[in-house]
């Protein structure tokens, strides 16, 4: 793993009114987010690695007990990149299982409806084996609202954009420390649902800390966009989604989850895990208060 680049300085210069373009532009998704941020309280969305053991959709319905305010389900992929080592755990077992796209998104469709929106996240390449129009409407049948698309860069996220919004999907572009400021305001006008905050530069993966880059991207991400800002990348205790919930509107949690699901965790056992997350973020201020 490279060493995680300098977190540029803030840019001077007054806060952009984007409230009201944003909120016009909102799916259902963001207005989810958004009508929850908006009363006070911090965003929690788990991730799980979809077809990870039998039955686990029933995690899903643990999440949503647990207070999680979206669920972000990962397609396997064979080759993902960005992800830390147990998450790539939990893909290889997933796909060792036999799990699929295509099954994955069937057995979504078959579930009740969790209360919560459904954001998938898988790599561009598992798009293009569909075809961005088929791969789309595929997530819309199962009930996905969000996807995203973490190897996609803004500069070639056009095609994608367009089909994802002509089939109803919100499509949540990321931004990292290394991210030029004009790149960045590009990308949280683009971005749909919410913006991804990618706390360092490296792979997902439990930490010892939260990232000190963390405070800084957050803060060039506010100043441009009212979007929801959701923090992922190493956020795995209370204590650091606490002080994530210091800078960000909320926080992603993918590896603390799956480390506990391949250690044997049930659903029950998350939900415990995912409510002392959400105690930790109702007790933590807002952003700059």
């Amino acid at each position: 793993m490279t060493t995680p680049a300098p977190d540029p300085a803030p840019v001077p210069g007054p806060v952009l009114d984007l409230g009201l373009e944003a909120a016009a532009d909102a799916g259902a998704v963001e207005r989810r987010l958004r009508s929850r941020r908006d009363t006070g309280r911090g965003l929690l969305m788990p991730y799980l690695t979809g077809g990870i053991a039998t039955g686990w959709t029933d995690y899903l319905r643990a999440f949503a007990a647990a207070g999680a305010d979206a669920i972000e389900i990962g397609l396997p992929f064979s080759d993902p990149t960005l992800d830390g080592v147990t998450i790539q755990r939990a893909s290889d077992l997933a796909l060792a299982r036999g799990a699929s796209t295509r099954r994955i998104l069937t057995e979504l469709s078959g579930m009740p409806d969790p209360g919560v929106p459904l954001v998938a996240s898988t790599y561009y390449n598992l798009v293009l084996h569909d075809g961005p129009e088929a791969f789309c409407a595929a997530l819309r049948r199962a009930g996905v609202g969000g996807l995203i698309v973490p190897d996609l860069p803004v500069h070639e996220a056009d095609e994608l954009t367009d089909v994802a919004a002509a089939a109803g999907i919100e499509l949540a572009l990321l931004a990292s420390p290394a991210t030029p400021q004009p790149r960045l305001a590009e990308i949280s006008r683009r971005s749909r649902g919410f913006v991804y905050a990618v706390s360092l530069m490296g792979t997902t993966g439990e930490r010892a800390a939260l990232a000190a880059s963390a405070a800084g991207l957050t803060g060039r991400i506010r100043r441009v966009t009212d979007r929801p800002v959701l923090l992922g990348f190493g956020i795995s205790t209370p204590d650091q989604a606490r002080e994530a919930r210091r800078h960000a509107d909320g926080v992603v949690v993918g590896a603390a989850v799956m480390r506990r699901v391949l250690d044997g965790a049930g659903p029950d056992d998350l939900r415990d895990f995912l409510t002392s997350l959400r105690q930790a973020l109702d007790a933590s201020p807002r952003p700059g208060v």
